[in-house]
């Protein structure tokens, strides 16, 4: 069954067709949002998935329209997220919750091996401006073109470009930096 087809099923509201695109999209929408370093990505990627659901019978397109679409919510919620850390300058976490993100099935200091060792690589996305970073994590995590990336940005295509050229020039002098240190 082609992508296309597991969209018009998801229209119709076969269940599996929803499941197998929130298998498909979720890990992408999710690594989008925690590179955007929305409080709560997991929670977030919920919520976009839940507004697919409550729309998606409005929805018009094939499978590329969707994902365009998809990750038209999740920029949308980053920024929403981005609004409320501007507003509340703390937030709180449980002690009790500390760690419980770790994978139980594997390895604890291979996991801790893997997180510091993307350390200096989410600091030079960090370094990024919102809009470079953006592009970089549209075009790298959700795997979508120029085309879309200006669509769900609400950009021109030259400036996609441009923001990708800088963004990408940074992170190089950045993660140079971080090599040299």
């Amino acid at each position: 069954m082609s992508d296309d087809e597991v969209v018009v099923a998801a229209r119709r509201g076969d269940t599996w067709a929803l499941e197998a695109l929130y298998r498909t999209y979720a890990p992408q929408v999710l690594g989008y949002l925690r590179g955007h370093r929305v409080a709560d990505p997991e929670d977030a990627t919920g919520d976009v998935f839940v507004s697919v659901v409550r729309n998606l019978a409005t929805f018009v397109g094939g499978e590329a329209e969707f994902r365009s679409w998809l990750f038209t919510i999740a920029h949308r919620r980053a920024i929403d997220s981005f609004r409320r850390r501007g507003r509340r300058r703390e937030d709180p976490s449980d002690p009790a919750g500390l760690g419980a993100d770790l994978d139980t099935g594997t390895d604890i200091a291979e996991q801790v091996s893997t997180r510091l060792a993307l350390r200096p690589l989410m600091a030079a996305v960090d370094s990024l401006t919102r809009d470079q970073r953006a592009v970089i994590l549209l075009r790298v995590i959700a795997d979508v073109s120029v085309a879309e990336t200006a669509a769900i940005l609400g950009k021109e295509v030259g400036a996609v470009k441009t923001l990708q050229r800088r963004a990408i020039a940074t992170l190089q002098r950045t993660v140079s930096i971080e090599a040299v240190s």
